[in-house]
């Protein structure tokens, strides 16, 4: 029997409780993927073009990198913590990788293992902070990312990485494709898919839900809780350092100050997946097409020539619509359970 066998979420839960869950994130998902659909169709029919292939393409481009964010970000928050200094950790090695190729003249593999070192780095710092130090996730990532951003600012004195000095092979990295589908998409998926398999196969992957459903129970369910917490910063961290990487690869052009305010999209993107704030609840998945869903309402929103500013309205009212669901469905969830106890009880 493992640590994890008493603790919530875990294999002694019962079939029903686990059957209900399963079925309530489905249909987050699921809901999600409705709301794609409608979006896309009414938008293609006011404006035809909306559907070439290159506006698709474009789409699944600029949401690669934001899902691969709410992916590590995802491992974080079921964990019931935050980590609001992704943003500035990809500008950062965004930044610091340009400049190595470009100015500093170092290879390109070091250059790309430079700037996953970075994210690690930037993500293990959090984790020990929060796991060991015992300081509110909150508190450590807002100051972490105001340190990020002052170093990035530092070390770019106003300088820009023009993609002219990129190496042609880095920027194929962020336009080419393998039998027309986009390397960053296919990046995203496959890992995606990597962290969702371990997630839910794994009994290791199980108890970073045990620590966000309960971790007094996963404390006494002998559920290594500053290892899972440190882990899933940095898993959070390198997903950034990979993000940040392939921004350079995308764009080309970099400043310091790039992904500026991509911790609350990151954020919204996870929680209108369906992953739950308080932790314990939620998929990689539905945090990869909450990224989806985000980056269509931007494009669907130029567009339509609507103001930028809605765009921003939009997911503010979409997280408070999410947070406010998720709060619906645990009362629903936690009344039909009580109501199976009972009868079996009786």
């Amino acid at each position: 029997m493992t640590a994890l066998s008493t603790a919530p979420s875990a294999r002694t839960k019962p079939e029903g409780e686990r059957g209900l869950l399963d079925l309530v994130l489905r249909a987050r998902e699921l809901s999600i993927l409705g709301v794609l659909v409608v979006l896309v169709a009414a938008t293609a029919i006011a404006n035809p073009s909306f559907l070439s292939v290159q506006g698709v393409e474009d789409i699944f481009l600029n949401a690669s990198i934001l899902a691969l964010l709410a992916i590590g970000q995802t491992l974080v928050v079921i964990t019931r913590n935050i980590d609001l200094s992704v943003g500035s950790v990809v500008g950062l090695v965004a930044f610091v990788t340009g400049d190595l190729v470009s100015g500093q003249g170092a290879g390109l593999p070091l250059a790309m293992l430079a700037g996953l070192a970075i994210g690690v780095a930037c993500g293990l710092v959090n984790g020990l902070l929060v796991s060991l130090c015992g300081v509110p996730a909150l508190v450590v990532t807002l100051g972490t990312l105001y340190v990020i951003q002052g170093l990035d600012h530092y070390l770019a004195h106003g300088r820009q990485i023009n993609a002219a000095d990129v190496p042609q092979s880095l920027l194929d990295l962020g336009s080419g494709n393998v039998l027309g589908v986009p390397y960053l998409p296919m990046i995203a998926v496959l890992v995606m898919l990597a962290v969702g398999y371990y997630l839910r196969s794994y009994p290791s992957g199980r108890e970073f839900y045990a620590i966000g459903s309960s971790p007094e129970a996963a404390r006494l369910a002998g559920v290594p809780i500053r290892r899972r917490v440190l882990t899933a910063y940095v898993v959070s961290g390198l997903l950034a350092g990979v993000g940040g990487v392939l921004w350079l690869a995308r764009f080309g052009t970099v400043i310091a100050d790039n992904a500026h305010g991509w911790e609350l999209k990151v954020v919204s993107a996870v929680v209108v997946g369906g992953v739950a704030i308080v932790g314990g609840v939620g998929t990689v998945y539905g945090a990869a097409l909450g990224a989806l869903l985000l980056t269509t309402i931007g494009s669907v929103l130029v567009v339509l020539k609507v103001n930028s500013f809605w765009q921003d309205a939009l997911i503010g009212l979409l997280l408070l619509l999410a947070i406010s669901v998720d709060r619906l469905l645990a009362l629903r969830m936690t009344r039909v359970l009580r109501r199976r106890g009972a009868r079996h009880a009786a």
